[in-house]
């Protein structure tokens, strides 16, 4: 063949170029302006040319075809390679490869070429160094033509990606081995992604290198942007994903006094003239309160204007104020001898202040109100001279035929500010009061009689010094406990008064005062009264009235009324402190302990039964997840660690922080970004079914985030995780009991469930989760999900996945849930649970499951499971969905087990603990058949292999023909002799 028209038609197609996400190029032939340079090894064809691009540009490129030459070992190696520091590099290679079909004279042709690589700390490769052969490259892959051409066709360019990791060398060399093909190599090129500098959450974050897994996710602190600072020396943290990627934000700065963040929160500015910001927090600046101004940008506090001021306890967030006017219609009423009544109205203008208080000012006078100094008797203020809240006080102990003059001052939290500033005041009022009145002296000899349980009698003698005509007496009882005035307060003009509607068996006090035009004079000294009890009260009617046998009869009748009231109360205490006791020995009995904690069965919950509602139903789905969830502000959550990653997004530990509340624990799940609608609604929709769930065994939902980017659906952290997990991390670590206490934890829930009329349809032990307390609770309420991350872990129906070795057959077959098919699911976890979290099924095919449960066949118990619990599986898994027990029968079940565990020492059949094959017959029993691979295995003497071939797959004679030594090794069959036996079989 022409090697100038090979050439041509190898190179003479477009280039391909793919890149995703930030790329640090570290080789690419396309920007070569000379030779390439490239080792080759000894007798190698390869060979360098130039040639021209679809744009017609001169690029360096490689080409081999030595097809008509047997036994081909072309090598070709790159220059030395520096990673700068990268774990993980891309290689892109651009080719185009003849077709080994109709090519005369062909002594060998194939379509492929192998990609190797070298690592090293330094550029120390030779022509012979390293020896050219697999032995000292490492192997990325064989690379091989999608798309071929032949003569006479269009040419086609095949583009690949490698990627090569982990790297723990400061380089490597790439080499390219060609056996026996017809390729062109158009462009190679080698880069490493990272996430480049960024800010974010007020931080600033520098160029990051991926990790050296795709999945991995390297974290990254940021510094504080200029006038930001940290909370408690809690740095941001960024992480940087495996494409080159910023992902889950953890962490903030915030923007000092004076400075706000902007909308992107990058850099915080500051706050602009009669704005502030008085506190460390990522909140905007506000307008200055009233009565103040600021006239500099970036203002912590906004200065108070001419004649406002603040107090010395006030924030910079409130308004400046002034002090008050004085108050208005003071008045004096002189009601008593010795005492006067001030009285007046609050200020018009009260400053603008809400701690208005009031203090008095006494000043004696000569007659006229002339010559007025401070007053120096000892006068009584009630209830208090300074501080007043109220707008009254009574002065007593004042002289009689005396002049006064009162001020009453009103103040609020800024006059002693506003008096030392030098402002004048006008704060005050003044009124005069003249002594020259006179009221009645105190009552005399205050007596009692005829008492009974609610009435007396009292009597008391005029005062001595009356002053003038006495108009009436004030008669006032009082309770000699509580000294609460009594509502029993009468006026009469005469000098005796029964007081009525007392209370029996009580003490009460009762004085007099007389009253003239003068006012009142003082009350008389109290005197005690004790009222009768009623009984007391019909004796002395009766003795009055009656004759003594009469009396007598009263008395037994009330003595045995009393005696059966008091045997009726015994019994009723006795029943409760009972019932108590049965309870709390209940209560205790629900209750196991595993290594000193409780795994609790809240057999005493009762739910206030409701039905579900599918989300899906609303027209709108934004009113179901407003209706059902509860919105929380994002700055209440404090995003802590990534503990994993669902399907929409970053799975994460947090803080939960709302206002009046406990910080709490919680799971936060966060919808990633460029999700589609489909998206946002299944995650939407998920938590709007768990926002209509109350119960202790069924996951928490706090509330949701859709206000703010990213999404995010608040659940409670359950500490443990999920509970297939959680088992086999605690092989044989529980007791029976503790295992059927946990399977009751999760028929609670779902009993609870199925009631709302709600239907799971992925029950699964890796859907349970477990909180520190032990507590198994019912989880992951959304089927759109990949559900494993092997392509077996689910049949794919027209409908979407199902998790084929937990579901019903008529599910799997007909999509028919129900709560009946949830019940096949839980009967499936209960084996999940008693084999401490082994894989249903072990190695069969998803779909040998399917046809093994069709026709019969059933999982045997896991070791030491007890027979009862057994049988209870296996009435889960009946056919005929119609004889499955219900959630609420398996509750009683595994109650009655908990009550009676001797029911539990029985264990079921050991053996066939590990399934072979399906096991049918023609006739329906459950004999078992041999099948073609168990012929084939005796024939041989291969049958102690069985297990082997059935926990990997291999259900089938062809599959095991195809088997090799490296896929006996994986299948735990090592003995090279006896690998040497099986391959010889296998191949005759």
């Amino acid at each position: 063949m022409n090697a100038l028209l090979l050439w041509t038609a190898l190179f003479a197609s477009p280039l391909l170029e793919l890149t995703q996400g930030r790329e640090q190029i570290l080789l690419d032939t396309r920007t070569a302006l000379s030779d390439l340079g490239w080792t080759k090894s000894q007798g190698s064809e390869w060979m360098e040319v130039t040639g021209d691009d679809e744009n017609q540009n001169e690029r360096r490129m490689l080409f081999v075809c030595q097809i008509t030459q047997p036994n081909q070992n072309n090598w070709l190696r790159t220059q030395y390679i520096r990673v700068d520091g990268a774990r993980r590099i891309y290689v892109e290679v651009q080719f185009t490869m003849r077709s080994c079909e109709d090519v005369p004279n062909v002594a060998t042709c194939k379509e492929t070429f192998n990609l190797y690589y070298y690592e090293t700390d330094r550029d120390e490769a030779t022509s012979t160094f390293p020896p050219w052969g697999e032995g000292a490259y490492v192997k990325v892959d064989t690379i091989a033509a999608d798309q071929r051409f032949r003569p006479g066709s269009d040419k086609v360019v095949n583009f690949e990606r490698r990627n090569i990791g982990p790297i723990s060398k400061n380089g490597i060399y790439l080499a390219i081995q060609d056996t026996g093909a017809c390729v062109a190599i158009m462009h190679v090129k080698v880069y490493y992604k990272y996430c480049g500098e960024t800010l974010k959450n007020l931080a600033s974050f520098s160029r990051t290198i991926s990790g050296p897994q795709v999945t991995d996710l390297v974290k990254t602190r940021g510094s504080c942007v200029r006038n930001a600072i940290t909370e408690d020396g809690q740095y941001p943290i960024y992480h940087c994903g495996g494409i080159g990627n910023w992902t889950v934000p953890t962490g903030t700065c915030f923007c000092t006094a004076g400075y706000e963040p902007n909308y992107s929160r990058t850099q915080c500015n500051a706050c602009a003239r009669n704005r502030y910001k008085s506190v460390v927090k990522n909140v905007a600046c506000r307008r200055c309160p009233a009565y103040s101004s600021s006239s500099n940008r970036g203002a912590t506090v906004c200065d108070c204007m001419n004649g406002y001021f603040r107090a010395h306890e006030d924030t910079a967030d409130q308004p400046c104020t002034k002090p008050p006017t004085k108050v208005v219609n003071l008045y004096a009423a002189v009601n008593q001898s010795t005492s006067v009544t001030l009285k007046w109205e609050r200020p018009l203008n009260e400053g603008g202040r809400t701690d208005l208080t009031y203090s008095i000012e006494c000043f004696q006078c000569q007659p006229g109100f002339v010559d007025c100094t401070p007053c120096t008797e000892r006068a009584d203020y009630e209830p208090q001279k300074t501080g007043l809240v109220a707008t009254h006080v009574t002065v007593k102990n004042l002289r009689l035929f005396a002049f006064y003059k009162f001020k009453v001052i009103a103040t609020n939290g800024v006059t002693d500010i506003a008096a030392a500033s030098g402002q004048q005041l006008y704060n005050f009022a003044l009124v005069n009061v003249e002594r020259n009145q006179a009221a009645p002296s105190p009552v005399l000899n205050v007596r009692s009689s005829e008492i009974d349980a609610t009435s007396v009698l009292i009597r008391w003698d005029a005062p001595t010094l009356i002053n003038g005509h006495i108009l009436d007496y004030e008669v006032t009882a009082q309770h000699s406990k509580t000294r609460m005035s009594s509502f029993k307060t009468n006026r009469t003009s005469n000098r005796y008064w029964r007081i009525v509607g007392l209370e029996p068996s009580n003490d009460y006090l009762i004085k007099v005062r007389a009253r003239t035009m003068a006012g009142f004079g003082p009350y008389s000294v109290p005197i005690k009264v004790k009222t009768l009890n009623k009984s007391t009260t019909t004796v002395a009617i009766n003795s009055t009235a009656g004759s003594g046998p009469d009396y007598l009869l009263f008395v037994a009748i009330g003595g045995g009324i009393l005696f059966v009231v008091a045997i009726v109360i015994v019994i009723v205490i006795f029943r409760r402190r009972r019932r108590r006791t049965v309870k709390s020995k209940k209560l205790k009995s629900d209750k196991s302990m595993y290594n000193g904690v409780s795994v609790t069965f809240n057999s005493s919950f009762q739910s206030n039964h409701k039905t579900y509602i599918d989300p899906t139903t609303y027209e709108d789905p934004q009113r179901a997840v407003s209706e059902f969830t509860k919105e929380i502000d994002a700055t209440y959550i404090k995003i802590e660690q990534v503990i994993g990653a669902g399907e929409f997004g970053e799975v994460c530990r947090g803080r939960l922080q709302l206002p009046n509340k406990p910080e709490s624990d919680v799971a936060i799940k966060t919808l990633k970004t460029g999700y589609s609608t489909q998206q946002k609604l299944d995650f939407l929709g998920e938590a709007s079914i768990m926002g209509q769930f109350d119960h202790p065994n069924v996951i928490r939902l706090e509330g949701v985030v859709t206000k703010s980017r990213p999404l995010m659906i608040i659940t409670e952290f359950m500490e443990n995780g999920s509970l297939d997990a959680f088992l086999r991390n605690h092989d044989n670590g529980f007791t029976v009991i503790q295992l059927v206490g946990i399977l009751r934890n999760i028929a609670a829930g779902m009993k609870y469930l199925s009631d709302m009329g709600y239907v799971h349809r992925d029950l699964a032990a890796r859907n349970i989760l477990v909180n520190a307390q032990l507590i198994c609770k019912v989880s992951d309420f959304g089927m759109s999900r990949v559900l494993e991350e092997d392509s077996d872990a689910a049949y794919t129906a027209r409908c979407g996945k199902i998790p084929i070795r937990w579901t019903a057959p008529e599910a799997f077959t007909y999509r028919k849930f129900t709560s009946a098919s949830d019940v096949w699911s839980y009967g499936i976890v209960m084996w999940e649970v008693m084999s401490y979290g082994e894989r249903p099924y072990w190695g069969m095919s998803n779909r040998d499951v399917m046809n093994a449960v069709e026709t019969g066949y059933r999982l045997p118990a896991p070791m030491d499971c007890p027979q009862v619990q057994h049988k209870l599986m296996l009435d889960c898994w009946k056919k005929d969905r119609n004889q499955r027990p219900k959630f609420g029968q398996i509750v009683s079940s595994l109650d009655k087990m908990l009550r009676d565990p001797s029911q539990l020492k029985a264990k079921a059949n050991e053996e066939g603990s590990r399934p072979v094959v399906p096991l049918v017959t023609s006739n329906g029993d459950n004999e078992p058949r041999h099948t073609e691979l168990d012929v084939w295995l005796e024939r041989r003497g291969f049958s102690q292999f069985k297990d082997n071939f059935i926990r990997n797959g291999c259900n089938c004679v062809e599959q095991i023909q195809q088997l090799t030594h490296s896929d006996l090794d994986r299948m735990g069959i090592t003995s090279a002799e006896d690998q040497d036996v099986l391959l010889s079989a296998i191949q005759s």
